[in-house]
């Protein structure tokens, strides 16, 4: 790796990228950031090179230079030499800027508010009384002061939005046939047990109480949220026969939201995910985020949870699925592209190949399809 000072030699450093007139001139901005780091002059990027690119995007505001492992630097330098030559072009690099350097350094991105509901902190899902016993109420002060200081694209807040007969009330339980294989019947089916209904489908349900039902006070945002102007409150858990733990799709993958085409709309490219429960909702969300293709970002210290070690498996998955998990005095400098992370970057490369892929696939199909008399020879 070359120091700071063999960077500064090619006339392009860290800060260029966050430079609010270079972005503006994206053309000139893409040759120069190429010109910079083709120290050889060969008119293309050795993986060497791709490796000083990588130094000099993924730091954060106080200099500090994230590392990236060799197969994560292969691996994401493969996404961008599309001939499979061993080295970016200038045709190349044109990919690389406009679909992976400039949403590095400009994202766009969402605050998303999972469930801070009356019921799920004071009410009758209280999760305060359970095994974590975690307060509810302690994640509105650094989630308000988020929406204080930070200028966020677009901020969503979503509730559950239960009608009354809804498959996870225990009081519901004998509504609905149990399936035979089920490990608990209706009689001995106890709150937070997790039973099998006969569906059709069988379908394990976790067992809660009545909680948040549509236009009761348990349902309502709790008070001291702040709820900004331009905010869009999202509904979820609103069919009676199946759940939805994710803001994004039910637990069935039956149908979405509508939170997936306010994200479309939006541009949104990076997620951050806060709110209750840790474990439950918050941890469904952001999975299912990251499974959407967006660089999504847990804010630790904005969530609470039901279980300790099920809020442990929740930030483990998220890791391991290129997911970041942070503090929430770190977002502010995340949003604004100064603090680069490395597992982002790679997130978003891979999300690249894949669409390309994708593509590939998609175009053999449309080949395979043709009449054999349309078919390039």
């Amino acid at each position: 790796m070359c120091s700071q000072e063999e960077i500064n030699e090619f006339g392009f450093e860290s800060s260029d990228f966050s430079n609010e007139d270079f972005m503006t001139n994206p053309s000139l901005a893409m040759d120069a950031c190429f010109t910079a780091f083709d120290k050889d002059g060969d008119d293309r990027l050795s993986l060497a090179e791709f490796a000083l690119i990588c130094r000099a995007l993924f730091r954060n505001d106080k200099g500090h230079i994230y590392v990236v492992p060799s197969e994560r630097l292969d691996e994401m330098f493969a996404v961008f030499d599309k001939n499979e030559d061993g080295y970016i072009d200038r045709d190349e690099f044109q990919f690389c800027w406009n679909q992976w350097i400039k949403t590095i350094v400009r994202p766009i991105s969402a605050y998303l508010i999972v469930d801070v509901q009356n019921d799920f902190i004071s009410g009758s899902l209280n999760i305060s009384n359970c095994s974590a016993q975690q307060n509810g109420l302690e994640v509105i002060d650094p989630i308000n002061k988020l929406l204080d200081t930070v200028d966020f694209d677009s901020v969503f807040y979503s509730l559950d939005w239960h009608p009354s007969d809804h498959v996870s009330f225990i009081d519901n339980i004998k509504q609905r046939p149990i399936h035979p294989t089920s490990p608990l019947n209706a009689d001995n089916a106890q709150v937070y047990d997790t039973v099998i209904f006969a569906g059709p489908p069988p379908m394990k349900q976790r067992l809660w109480p009545r909680h948040c039902v549509q236009d009761s006070w348990g349902s309502e945002l709790h008070k001291d949220l702040k709820i900004v102007d331009q905010g869009i409150k999202v509904y979820k858990g609103t069919n009676p026969e199946v759940d939805s733990y994710s803001v994004f799709w039910d637990n069935k993958k039956l149908s979405d939201t509508t939170l997936c085409g306010q994200l479309r709309m939006k541009g949104a490219t990076d997620i951050y995910v806060c709110g209750l429960a840790y474990d439950v909702c918050v941890g469904a969300t952001a999975i299912d985020a990251l499974s959407a293709g967006y660089r999504t970002i847990l804010i630790d210290d904005c969530c609470r949870g039901v279980d300790v070690n099920d809020i442990e498996s929740t930030k483990q998955t998220v890791i391991s699925n290129n997911g970041v998990i942070i503090n929430s005095r770190e977002v502010k400098a995340m949003v604004e592209g100064r603090d680069r992370r490395p597992e982002l970057g790679y997130k978003l490369a891979m999300e690249l190949k894949n669409a390309d892929s994708d593509l590939s696939k998609n175009n053999a199909c449309r080949r395979q399809s043709q009449p054999q008399q349309d078919r390039p020879q």
